[in-house]
């Protein structure tokens, strides 16, 4: 079997599956990181300085490029194992299993991924593109002692607003919040059952190990998610300045 074949069989879909998600559930660590930098409440200096750290060195941005291949692939692989397992099951069993067969977010992974990739396109207009391709404000921090200072002071070094623009998304819009919302809940179930099936596929756990794989995944799919909930809630309800 040649890698174009190994790529479009199931077996090879599923491991490409396994190896992207596995991927971003580690992108998601460094997201959230970057992200918790809002709650130092100091205005905004942490998270824009961090943010700008993401954006203006070499390596970060290489790995933005893979994010985004990454991102693809899984998308991509993820629709037409859908589209096929959907196919499957319209043939039926002979025996009717019903529900009993597996977890209703098992089963629901298109919906819970289209859900999540509508979150992840109103995410990327509101906040990346922008901090990438010009529209927001900027921001002068001094050097020396890590203040905010007006533009043209001496030792103060420009960044782009992201904590400004984050702000006034969160505190504007409230619409976006209850999106942000649906959306971080689609994607806690996507990472519940994804987490345990990647490391399934790729056949690192056994029945010994299962139970810690599933309760690892569940704590972590927790402590991400609860963090990227309370992040615009914060905003809204000026627990942050």
């Amino acid at each position: 079997m040649n890698w174009s074949q190994f790529f479009t069989s199931a077996v090879g879909k599923k491991i490409t599956m396994a190896l992207s998600g596995i991927f971003l559930i580690l992108f998601l660590i460094v997201h959230a990181g970057l992200n918790a930098c809002i709650w130092a409440n100091d205005g905004g200096v942490m998270f824009n300085k961090a943010a700008h750290f993401m954006g203006a060195n070499v390596v970060p941005r290489v790995l933005e490029i893979g994010l985004f291949v990454f991102f693809l692939i899984h998308i991509i692989q993820g629709l037409v194992l859908e589209i096929q397992n959907r196919s499957k099951r319209g043939k039926g069993y002979a025996v009717k299993m019903g529900n009993r067969g597996s977890a209703w977010n098992s089963r629901a992974m298109g919906i819970l991924g289209a859900l999540v990739l509508i979150f992840l396109a109103v995410h990327l207009s509101d906040f990346w593109y922008p901090s990438r391709f010009g529209g927001l404000t900027n921001m002068y921090i001094d050097t020396a002692t890590n203040q905010i200072v007006p533009a043209g002071t001496l030792g103060g070094k420009e960044y782009h607003d992201l904590y400004g623009e984050m702000l006034h998304q969160f505190t504007s819009y409230p619409w976006i919040i209850i999106l942000y919302e649906v959306g971080v809940i689609a994607l806690f179930w996507h990472l519940v059952h994804g987490f345990q099936s990647s490391f399934r596929t790729l056949g690192l756990t056994n029945h010994k190990y299962i139970g810690l794989i599933k309760g690892t995944g569940i704590v972590y799919s927790v402590i991400i998610c609860l963090a990227f909930m309370l992040m615009p809630l914060s905003f809204y309800f000026g627990w942050i300045q």
